[in-house]
């Protein structure tokens, strides 16, 4: 038995599915359902059961996992080959899961840089939620991008950039000029941003210790459209100096530094230790770790 034969049973047995193992291994799906053949063949046993749940394993197979895994790696230690990735020629889908944050500034470069280096990669974008840190396990989301301190352990980690805060306001708000004061902050009416990554509870814990309240007029679950929003009202939105810097490019507003000194905290990309060694995802790792050098 090939070493082929053994990476696609163990892909189908992780994925508990034929295509994603394909994606996986860069393979096309019609090689891994003839190999799935094969060792159905090999084995006398269907090994993998299609139903709701995807591709599900028979007791046999069940039981063959750890003794192939075994012959696996030690196949793979003995002719040190490893499946290769290359960009210019994979049509590998990455699922990215990333806060309402990195759709503003980092996706389009994210876009325009695999447009180049990898004409044929998809990628599918999803939202960081609780299912998160399960999506991650399950390999059914390569990379997870954004500030989710909930996943800080028993993950892979490295961070990519510390931001801070900045107050956003419409650029002829009739009291707010040039300097936003303490008295200014706590009479004007706010919009908070409760979706992930966006540090509200930041804001919140340090207004708390300093014993200030905001006047919240509006709470919003979503980043897109706060920046056209705020040009068309008097409220004040506290994000993240990053975001701010965004919105003053695309909407008619200004960004003003904070009356009180809040807290700088990391934004990090997060992956399972499942994919550490795999090629394709350490390209794209590497991939979104240059491109926030970049911007």
């Amino acid at each position: 038995m090939d070493m082929k034969l053994l990476a696609v049973f163990d892909e189908i047995y992780k994925t508990r599915s034929v295509s994603r193992a394909g994606e996986n291994l860069g393979f096309p799906q019609t090689s891994v359902s003839l190999a799935l053949g094969r060792l159905r063949r090999r084995f006398n046993d269907q090994l993998f059961v299609r139903t709701g749940e995807g591709m599900v394993p028979t007791p046999r197979a069940a039981m063959l996992v750890p003794q192939l895994r075994q012959a696996l790696e030690l196949l793979q230690s003995a002719t040190q080959q490893q499946v290769e990735f290359d960009p210019a020629s994979s049509s590998r889908t990455f699922r990215i899961a990333m806060t309402d944050i990195s759709h503003l500034e980092f996706l389009p470069a994210l876009v325009n840089k695999m447009a180049k280096a990898a004409p044929d990669v998809r990628i599918e974008v999803l939202r960081i939620t609780s299912e998160t840190a399960k999506l991650l396990e399950a390999g059914d989301s390569d990379l997870a991008i954004g500030y989710m301190p909930e996943l800080e352990a028993g993950f892979y980690q490295q961070k990519l950039f510390e931001d801070g805060f900045a107050c956003v306001v419409r650029r002829q708000h009739p009291r707010i000029g040039e300097r936003l004061t303490e008295s200014g902050f706590r009479k004007e009416r706010h919009v908070v941003l409760t979706a992930s990554g966006t540090g509200n509870e930041i804001v919140e814990q340090e207004l708390k210790r300093r014993g200030t309240r905001r006047k919240v007029a509006l709470s919003l679950p979503t980043l897109p459209g706060v920046g056209n929003l705020l040009a068309n009202t008097d409220l004040i939105a506290t994000v993240p100096e990053r975001v701010a810097q965004t919105l003053v490019k695309i909407a008619r507003v200004k960004a003003l530094a904070p009356p009180y000194r809040i807290p700088d905290f990391s934004i990090k990309q997060h992956w399972h230790e499942r994919y550490q060694q795999d090629p394709a995802s350490r390209w794209l790792r590497s991939t979104v770790a240059e491109l926030f050098l970049e911007i």
